[in-house]
């Protein structure tokens, strides 16, 4: 992040505005909104500003601002396109202690102006960083079409209930519960339709009841985050990570997804990884219960599905025990996810009619599959967690007699920006994939639908392609 994002009580204080065309008529015009008092100067203002004219705390002056006139500035913007101007008012609103803002000249600039979505009294700035302001103006239009225009209404009515939300719930997170379910609940739904009085009847219920309430009780909420892109996050995911009071992860999660959770939950990195675990999968549940028992909202971050080779369920089966509220929120798990984005799909009319999944590990190590079984002609057989035993799955499998050029693929980091995809075949992977030097989390993929990702060509994300061993036609 380049900038501080801040917003600034400029009411009843003096910015200074230089240029009369379209720019220099929203800066003028959006320092008034705030209730700023706005100097304008420009020998010819255009019709944009002109049309400004006559508010009771804008005055204008047809020439270039002087150096006194920058005495008691707070903020300045040049705005008027003459790279003199521009040197003149940076100079002196810097010597007057004033923030600068010269439009498209950054060594000119103390702060950025974003794209606003206004909402009153709900304000949502956008910035780039001066890195790509188109980017932020389609944001702004993609929020705008979003977010409904009664949402500004709503803030101002709920914030008139502050006192009495304070005076009712002294718990400060016993509170913010109350205005979550206040805004996105019932008497929400009620304002926003225009039902003004039952939404006032419902609050004033809910705040009655809060007095008299028992202590806050405590949740867990096991969520998949999907393979790693948060797009794949599904709408509940997001939700509920935005709601938890404390959210638990490990290295799985995907670069941004845990940034999406709330900011002001506690992070707690329970930090799994094959051959180095930080906390036990014991210590993991016990902290778990430990947590939603003192009244938390506990979200456990998992990759993939957590169902699905995720120990979700040997993790709920003794919350449950104690007698905490469970909640499960499916992910898209890694087989789906990282083969639709390496474009190899599970099943294919013509190669795989059925599809297994396997872990590679077990509680005793390297497990002893029947791979003949497994990887039979017609199905495709996904292997979670068989990175690093890639070469010892492999000399199994070519022993039982599963045929040598079988088609294989590794799939590291699936999903993600820095996807790399190995394929080659039975025979040959374990070199190929050491050649490419995965660091994982991979996923295995085995079985002739390999074969389709050369022929479906799916331009799903920009990734390292390593393709490596493996001939379209071998096997068929």
């Amino acid at each position: 992040m380049d900038h501080l994002p801040v917003f600034l009580d400029i009411s009843g204080r003096l910015v200074v505005v230089d240029g009369g065309q379209t720019v220099a008529a929203r800066r003028v015009e959006r320092a008034l909104s705030a209730g700023a008092i706005v100097a304008s100067f420009d020998p010819k203002p255009g019709g944009e500003l002109t049309a400004l004219f006559g508010h009771k705390n804008l005055t204008h002056q047809a020439r270039v601002p002087e150096s006194s006139d920058f005495e008691g500035c707070a903020v300045a913007y040049g705005a008027s396109e003459d790279a003199v101007r521009d040197k003149l008012l940076a100079n002196a609103a810097r010597q007057a202690g004033a923030l600068c803002n010269v439009a498209d000249v950054p060594e000119y600039c103390d702060f950025i102006t974003p794209s606003v979505v206004e909402r009153d009294p709900i304000t949502i700035a956008i910035s780039t960083g001066g890195a790509a302001p188109v980017i932020a103006r389609n944001l702004r239009a993609r929020i705008e079409a979003m977010l409904p225009e009664g949402y500004g209404r709503l803030a101002a009515y709920a914030a008139g209930f502050r006192d009495r939300i304070a005076a009712a719930i002294p718990d400060g997170r016993g509170r913010r519960r109350f205005w979550e379910d206040m805004i996105e609940g019932q008497a929400g739904d009620l304002f926003l339709a225009g039902f003004e009085d039952d939404a006032t009847a419902q609050i004033s219920a809910g705040l009655e009841a809060a007095g008299n309430a028992a202590p806050l009780t405590g949740e867990a909420w096991l969520v998949g985050a999907g393979p790693g892109d948060p797009d794949l996050l599904t709408f509940k995911a997001l939700r509920l990570m935005q709601h938890a009071d404390i959210v638990l992860y490990d290295r799985l999660i995907g670069p941004g997804i845990l940034e999406l959770s709330r900011r002001d939950a506690e992070r707690i990195n329970v930090g799994k990884s094959a051959g180095s675990h930080a906390m036990g999968q014991d210590e993991i549940t016990a902290l778990i219960i430990k947590l939603a028992k003192d009244g938390n909202r506990v979200l456990r971050l998992k990759g993939g599905d957590p169902f699905i080779f995720g120990r979700g369920g040997e993790e709920l089966e003794e919350v449950a025990v104690a007698g905490i509220p469970v909640q499960v929120v499916p992910g898209i798990t890694a087989a789906a996810g990282c083969g639709a984005c390496a474009g190899i799909p599970l099943t294919h009319r013509d190669h795989a009619q059925s599809v297994a999944f396997v872990t590679a590990h077990g509680a005793g190590g390297v497990l002893d599959h029947d791979w003949t079984k497994l990887a039979r002609p017609g199905q495709t057989l996904v292997v979670y967690m068989g990175l690093g035993s890639l070469g010892a799955i492999a000399t199994s499998a070519l022993a039982q007699g599963v045929r040598a050029n079988l088609p294989v693929a590794v799939i590291d980091n699936g999903s993600r920006l820095n996807q790399t995809v190995v394929t080659a075949t039975l025979e040959t992977i374990e070199g190929e994939a050491g050649a490419a030097d995965l660091g994982g989390p991979a996923l295995i993929i085995m079985g002739d639908v390999v074969t389709m990702r050369d022929k479906l060509n799916v331009d799903g994300i920009r990734e390292q392609q390593v393709s490596l061993g493996l001939d379209a036609r071998e096997g068929l």
